[in-house]
């Protein structure tokens, strides 16, 4: 199974951005596709953005303008731009990899963000 290491994490004020990053073990030329996923205390994990094989990306409306997904071959690292950041983000910030038919999931970053 793919290991991914997220990392990028961090305490951020409101109006602050953050930029996440999320390395894979393998070469992620042939994933299926990448992303990020976000957990806050008591709620469900849910959408951030994700990145397919070709470059199409999705956003969950409540970050689309703000944040941004992109990768990088070279690197074999997806990482997530973050942009005026509110409240409601805070959040474990987790990595996502899909991989033929399995799917692959960092430990989780933390990004809290005071009012």
């Amino acid at each position: 199974q793919v290991q991914l290491v997220e990392s990028g994490g961090g305490l951020v004020q409101a109006g602050g951005f953050l930029r996440l990053s999320c390395t894979a073990s393998e070469n992620i030329f042939n994933f299926n596709a990448m992303g990020w996923y976000r957990q806050a205390p008591g709620e469900q994990r849910e959408l951030v953005a994700t990145i397919n094989k070709g470059g199409d990306t999705v956003y969950a409306d409540s970050v689309k303008d703000r944040f941004a997904v992109s990768r990088n071959f070279v690197r074999n690292t997806v990482y997530l731009q973050m942009d005026s950041l509110n409240p409601d983000d805070t959040a474990v910030y987790y990595c996502n990899a899909k991989v033929a038919t399995s799917t692959s999931w960092g430990q989780g970053t933390l990004v809290t963000v005071s009012s």
